[in-house]
């Protein structure tokens, strides 16, 4: 094996063990909600970003299609989530937080922030910079490419 495809495998490997790592220390803190990463996620995601079209929450939560419906239909049963049809395209169905979800992560969030502070804090101010810049281009080099 040559030495870039040496140094390359090592870097993935470094990649994914620090990345299982991070998301365990995140499921932890979530599961303390009674809720999954992806539940968490859509429910950020409606808070910060407004009522968002159901077919595209998956591309912007890293989620399936598939398992979007299923996730809502959870945040909708626990009053957190409403569903609305859109008035221009009644095919096209948006999801839409309520007063209960986000009062809820209103009280959730501010401490998840933390636990994600200090597992970043393995890396210095410096360092947690270069490598998110790092990670970018990394990510957008394989998007770029991916066939």
């Amino acid at each position: 094996m040559s030495y870039p495809q040496q140094d390359a495998l090592n870097l993935h490997i470094a990649l994914t063990r620090a990345s299982q790592w991070v998301n365990a220390h995140m499921d932890k803190d979530i599961r303390r909600f009674g809720l999954t990463r992806s539940e968490f996620g859509v429910l950020e995601l409606l808070y910060h970003k407004g009522a968002q079209p159901i077919q595209q929450i998956g591309g912007k939560v890293l989620m399936s299609s598939g398992n979007i419906t299923y996730v809502v239909d959870k945040l909708e049963k626990r009053g957190f989530v409403r569903r609305n049809a859109s008035k221009e395209d009644r095919r096209l169905i948006y999801a839409e937080i309520t007063e209960e979800g986000t009062a809820f992560i209103q009280e959730a969030f501010p401490k998840h922030a933390e636990v994600i502070a200090e597992v970043m804090s393995g890396l210095s101010e410096e360092e947690r910079r270069i490598a998110a810049e790092l990670l970018k281009k990394l990510g957008r080099h394989a998007q770029a490419t991916f066939q």
